[in-house]
């Protein structure tokens, strides 16, 4: 068994943010291996957030973010569950992260449901096209159309973006992370992206 030194916590602590006790548990379940042990730690913060999922969200704030030369500017509801929370430098760094997120990679929505359904239907007209022109089998070109389009959500729908500082995470991989962190539920309700022009 590895011996645990306080200075192996100390240095989990440092780069996760997580309790002693935590940095303890786990250092001793990964045997002393620092990255598996931030490994396990962000598994155990996914498996804390997927159970505050349910709580309400009635607390929050609406962040505005306007880019360098007032052309473009952000505005995005985040709630949470309590006014305390809404108010830390933490919950405000997620909502600054998420409206300079928005203003970079200008999703279409939250979600699929919240993309027009125009601009989906011209979309598969036009992988329908491609694939004819293609010569793609007829019967197979709905399987492949239906696939470039669920390609297509993940590129345009903020929760499942790569976020623009890590593209490693997507948004939703973000928010449970932070949800995690912070110790309360929290939601990204709305959006709105502003450009001078469109």
């Amino acid at each position: 068994m590895v011996e645990i030194s306080a200075e192996m916590v100390k240095e989990l602590r440092q780069a996760t943010g997580s309790g002693i006790m935590d940095c303890k548990k786990v250092l001793a379940e990964a045997e002393g291996d620092i990255d598996k042990a931030i490994e396990l730690l962000r598994k155990k913060g996914l498996a804390k957030a997927a159970k505050r999922a349910g709580r309400s969200t009635s607390e929050g704030i609406i962040y505005s973010y306007i880019h360098t030369g007032a052309k473009l500017g952000v505005l995005v509801e985040v709630n949470c569950e309590s006014d305390f929370v809404a108010k830390t430098d933490d919950f405000q760094e997620f909502a600054k992260n998420i409206a300079m997120h928005i203003a970079a990679a200008n999703p279409a929505g939250l979600n699929p449901e919240d993309v027009d359904p125009v601009v989906i239907e011209k979309e598969r007209e036009i992988y329908k096209a491609l694939m004819l022109k293609e010569g793609k089998p007829e019967k197979m070109i709905d399987k492949i159309v239906d696939g470039k389009i669920e390609k297509f959500y993940k590129d345009v729908c903020l929760m499942s973006q790569s976020y623009v500082k890590d593209p490693q995470l997507t948004i939703n991989d973000l928010l449970k992370e932070t949800i995690a962190k912070i110790g309360e539920n929290i939601q990204i309700r709305r959006f709105a992206r502003f450009q001078i022009g469109e």
